[in-house]
């Protein structure tokens, strides 16, 4: 598996970030700068965390927000923690093992993360190309196969999808660590026979994938991991179908595994800071549903749906006054 280096490159950039974010505005002008932790270019996270991060920068009047590219869901809980980040994107799954200091945050420790806002599923996509002979995760025995960039909730997803199938991601398979975009390429040239990528739909590279002549796309069916996956996790899974239409050449909807998608900050974030991003992030919903088709999805009654940490004491207090909040 490849090494992961990014964590430590990016600190003494990030903390100075996370310092100046920190001081709060005067009267003097000065702009508070925050980090949103996103994923790769090829996924939703970065073009939903642009638009975020717009929204915060148009509207919240004193802070300018700057989205930044990252491997995904663990390294976003981890610069959150260290203060290399301000808000991040992140899956469920692995922000509660992130928030009990459990799996691949045990030697980290616990994640002092808390909600802003549930945005949309990330779906576990295993995508082959047809004529491969890939029918069920089980069929990827001693394929080669991506599970995702090292420090990105698709990997730790697909592992616990393999393990429910009966595979060892180590032992069974030819396991890459590859990001979506270098999977698309990968899959393209015939090195690799299916990768796993845990996004919102359509995801542009997968798109950029379905619309190569002379390969079509297949994405393979995966619930039936699904009644393990909850025994040994929780119900934090659930199932999703992709419609044939997404993607140019499907010859079929796939039932694939769903598991929420929350942005969050550190708990140490005022309340005050909390509630204008939260209240920008729908009062302007327009502007930021051009981003991209998951983020127009998201509504004040779904927001606060499927979190597995608490929510911030700032966005409370926005969604108690639009009477979205139960407690």
């Amino acid at each position: 598996m490849m090494k992961h280096v990014g964590l430590r490159a990016f600190f003494p950039v990030a903390l100075l970030g996370a310092a100046i974010a920190c001081a709060p505005p005067s009267g003097g002008g000065l702009t508070q700068r925050l980090s949103v932790a996103t994923g790769g270019t090829g996924g939703v996270y970065y073009p939903f965390g642009g638009g975020v991060a717009q929204v915060i920068s148009d509207h919240v009047e004193g802070v300018e927000a700057t989205a930044e590219v990252t491997a995904g869901t663990v390294d976003n809980l981890k610069f959150l923690a260290n203060h290399g980040a301000d808000l991040a994107f992140a899956l469920a799954d692995s922000l509660d093992d992130a928030a009990a200091g459990r799996g691949v945050f045990a030697d980290f420790g616990v994640v002092p993360a808390r909600a802003i806002a549930v945005l949309y599923d990330n779906l576990n996509q295993l995508v082959t190309l047809e004529g491969k002979g890939i029918e069920t995760v089980a069929d990827l025995r001693d394929r080669v196969v991506s599970t995702g960039a090292p420090g990105s909730g698709t990997e730790i997803t697909a592992v616990r999808v393999l393990e429910a199938a009966g595979l060892n991601a180590s032992t069974d398979i030819r396991q890459q660590s590859l990001g979506v975009s270098e999977s698309v390429d990968a899959l393209k040239d015939d090195k690799i026979d299916a990768f796993f990528w845990s996004g919102g739909i359509p995801t542009g590279a997968v798109l950029d994938l379905a619309s190569t002549p002379g390969r079509t796309v297949k994405l393979v069916s995966n619930t039936d991991t699904l009644p393990l996956l909850r025994e040994d996790h929780g119900a934090v899974y659930h199932s999703v179908t992709i419609p044939s239409i997404t993607y140019p050449g499907m010859a079929a909807d796939a039932d694939v595994i769903g598991v929420a998608n929350v942005l969050v900050a550190h708990e140490e974030m005022s309340e005050d800071l909390a509630y204008r991003i939260t209240q920008a992030l729908f009062e302007h919903h327009d502007q930021l549903g051009a981003v991209h088709a998951e983020a127009a999805k998201l509504t004040l009654e779904s927001a606060v749906q499927g979190s597995t940490v608490p929510f911030h004491e700032g966005a409370i207090r926005y969604y108690r006054e639009q009477n979205v909040w139960r407690d």
